[in-house]
């Protein structure tokens, strides 16, 4: 009997994890249960659970299970769904500690449904419909197995030709901290440990979106005040928010590239802002330090690493192979070691992992019969939140919207695109799912009216850019051209025209023209698409532009021959759906630019909230010698914040309850809004504040509260926006952030140029 009992206990102890076992009750203690685990771990166990593995040709999938079972890897990334990702579970099961694997992925905008990209969503200005897109993405991707996202991506934006302004939020402080904090919490739910929830890994930490000449992965070379002021808040909000982790990014900042910087890690993110979650590289980032030139060798980039703080090593080839070595010659300490296992045990432990390394892989019996089944799809939120996010631009003798009795000619490369309407960064996003601006408005038509589809051009003519962003999909190029020549996919698109009543012209960028290593040196549309627009405009036809690209486009050109645009950037699996809802009139556009519109790359960078300067310019008055381009217009296209509607609105002069405010009190600024046109409609208003004279120089202003309301036609209603001491503060020369007593202005409008102002004093 003893015998049987004593096999029972064996085989009990075999099946389950060994810290389960042995410390139940640690299990309800974080740090007792990460401290007693440490202490039970060989040195090759805890570098192994430092290294973040790509699933790839570099390690087929039978050597990663190996590697796995040996205690050798603590997380993957790419495998995405349940029966890739349990056999890897298994394995770790078949450790000797039977620590959990996490399984991440780019869950940027959407998992399986795909919303617009980031820089849209940005665009709808609609915080319950920007964390609804990121809630329903996280379920999505956490029944699909994934514990962790690299998201959301918070770096500040303003010089367009960094082909991931797309997958930002554009170029605002404030408007950028508000969104990592939605977002955060929609990734995370009420906690990263339930199971239909994500942790957040915020990225690039820091200050990516500044590299010098909008190159990617250049350098940031950028003063202590503009990077406090300016570009670290977005990640500090996600911070505060909760965000379980962080992703390093690959720039150097003032000469030290983040991956190396100690001050990046140590002092400022977990020193000064009290981070206690789980660093990671980017991809290959550990390596690159030799290429930065901070790193001699292999040896010395996982040291350099290591000793700045970087817990996890993504896609690893060096702290497997170097950090034994380090710690026997004295060049690193236990301490470094163990510090970096602990927040990966932390961040699994926060997942909920320790508690069911199953928990978002379940049994095989519950999966999905059909991985990619349209029943697994959320397409009513998708075309809701893209309607939020098309921005009308212009509207001319209200071209828009569009009769559905009408012949409508519909060309252009984009019109029947499927792969790029979802954009960059697609995750599990099927092509074959989403909606085209063909499909969405056949839909909408019927049999009321027509429509005539003609190509018109191809995306380019430059076959170098085609080789190139068919460069990493030669199995199946998401560029196709037309094989016929130019001139006659524009003879067909003309003939269209002639015999259409309007024609709506889908132009811009292919998703790989906005993407990871895709920068720009020039912002026009593609040749031959401008080509195209040229002779559509020739025709006499009423013209709506339908804009689909990741970054702002100078179009001055194109806004001259062009009576409507509707900047619709990547919406998503819906978005054909959610542009003719649009176009039709059956949904009034209420989105507003994230980020500046420049007339050309020449005035990049061309940010609204821009520092004062000596000799600035003033329209409508001479520009020599001032602050300004004398051989073009100054200021932009379209300014920050700007975006029309089908109705007009209105607002009434401002009214601040004082004139002063003293540092404990609140001062209130109201204005009252009227939809003065015939359809209801949806308006953001904005508040912007100005600091008149200051110890040192201030933008001109900057945006600090905004409140999107949606307003019956005829219908008007007063807001309140509340102003205290906080939203006056700033980092000053000597980084102290706090407020200066003297004037400010306040600007209420419904873009960052068209505004009325008031002032008070600060006392």
């Amino acid at each position: 009997m003893k015998k049987l009992c004593l096999l029972g206990l064996v085989a009990t102890l075999a099946s389950h994890p060994v810290w389960a076992e042995t410390k139940p009750a640690a299990l309800k203690d974080k740090d007792a249960f990460v401290s007693d685990l440490l202490r039970q771990m060989t040195l090759d166990e805890k570098i192994g659970q430092l290294r973040l593995i790509s699933i790839g040709p570099e390690m087929p999938r039978e050597l990663i299970r190996k590697e796995i079972a040996a205690g050798r890897i603590g997380g993957t990334f790419n495998s995405i769904t349940r029966p890739e990702n349990r056999p890897m579970q298994d394995a770790a099961m078949q450790s000797r500690l039977k620590i959990p694997m996490f399984f991440a992925y780019d869950v940027i905008h959407g998992h399986r449904t795909i919303f617009p990209i980031s820089l849209a969503l940005a665009s709808s200005w609609d915080m319950d419909a920007i964390g609804r897109s990121g809630r329903i993405a996280a379920q999505e991707a956490a029944a699909d197995s994934l514990d962790i996202t690299f998201a959301p991506m918070v770096d500040i934006s303003r010089d367009p030709r960094w082909g991931r302004t797309s997958e930002g939020f554009g170029e605002d402080t404030y408007l950028t901290s508000r969104i990592a904090g939605v977002m955060v919490k929609a990734f995370q739910g009420t906690s990263p440990a339930n199971a239909d929830s994500l942790m957040a890994s915020v990225k690039h930490f820091a200050l990516y979106g500044a590299v010098e000449g909008g190159r990617d992965y250049n350098v940031v070379d950028m003063s202590p005040v503009k990077m406090y002021q300016d570009y670290l808040p977005p990640y500090h909000a996600a911070i505060k928010a909760g965000a379980g982790s962080v992703m390093v990014a690959l720039n150097s900042i003032n000469g030290v590239p983040a991956t190396a910087n100690t001050w990046l890690m140590n002092d400022l993110l977990r020193k000064d802002w009290g981070f206690k979650g789980l660093a990671v590289s980017d991809h290959g980032a550990i390596f690159e330090l030799i290429k930065h030139g901070v790193a001699k060798d292999g040896r010395e980039a996982a040291k350099l690493a290591i000793k700045a703080g970087i817990d996890m090593s993504m896609n690893d080839s060096l702290y497997a192979k170097e950090l034994p070595g380090l710690l026997k010659s004295g060049e690193i300490e236990q301490s470094d070691i163990d510090n970096a296992v602990r927040e990966v045990l932390a961040a699994k432990y926060d997942m909920g992992l320790f508690k069911d390394p199953y928990l978002r892989i379940g049994k095989a019996e519950d999966d999905p019969v059909d991985t990619y089944a349209e029943s697994r799809l959320h397409r009513s939120d998708a075309r809701d939140i893209a309607r939020r996010s098309l921005v009308l631009l212009k509207n001319q003798n209200d071209t828009l919207p569009l009769k559905k009795s009408a012949t409508i000619a519909l060309v252009g490369p984009l019109a029947k695109a499927p792969i790029d309407m979802m954009g960059s960064w697609a995750a599990a996003g099927k092509p074959e799912q989403s909606v085209t601006l063909l499909d969405g408005m056949n839909a909408v038509i019927g049999e009321k009216g027509k429509i005539i589809y003609a190509r018109g051009a191809n995306i380019t003519n430059d076959k170098a850019v085609v080789d190139y962003l068919n460069f990493l999909n030669f199995d199946a190029p998401e560029v196709v051209d037309d094989a016929r020549p130019a001139q006659e996919m524009i003879d067909e698109a003309v003939k269209a025209a002639k015999d259409a009543d309007v024609v709506v012209a889908a132009v811009g960028e292919s998703r790989g023209m906005s993407h990871e290593s895709s920068s720009r040196t020039d912002l026009n549309i593609p040749q031959s698409q401008r080509d195209l627009i040229k002779a559509l405009k020739a025709t006499g036809k009423p013209l709506v532009l339908v804009l689909m690209n990741g970054r702002p486009l100078s179009i001055v050109d194109e806004n001259k021959q062009a009576d409507a645009i509707l900047e619709t950037w990547f919406a998503g699996t819906e978005g054909g759906h959610a542009i003719a809802d649009v176009l039709f009139g059956d949904y009034n556009p209420s989105g507003k630019l994230p980020i500046t519109f420049p007339r050309s790359v020449g005035q990049i960078p061309t940010y609204y909230n821009h520092l004062s300067v000596g000799r600035p310019f003033t329209p409508g008055k001479p520009g020599n010698y001032t602050s300004q381009y004398f051989d073009d217009t100054t200021g932009p296209l379209f300014p920050f914040g700007y975006g029309l509607s089908y109705t007009r609105f209105s607002l009434s002069d401002m009214a601040l309850s004082s004139t002063t405010l003293n540092k404990t009190g609140k001062l209130d600024a109201s204005v009252t809004v009227k939809n003065t046109g015939k359809v209801d409609g949806e308006t953001v208003v904005q508040l912007y504040i100005q600091d008149v004279a200051g110890s040192m120089i201030r933008p001109v202003k900057e945006l600090k509260n905004f409140q999107k309301i949606m307003l019956k036609a005829g219908e008007e209603r007063t807001l309140h926006f509340t102003i205290t001491e906080e939203d006056l503060k700033f980092y000053n020369t000597q980084l102290k952030f706090a407020a200066e007593p003297g004037e400010f202005n306040v600007q209420i409008g419904l873009d960052s140029q068209d505004v009325q102002q008031q002032s008070f004093e600060l006392l």
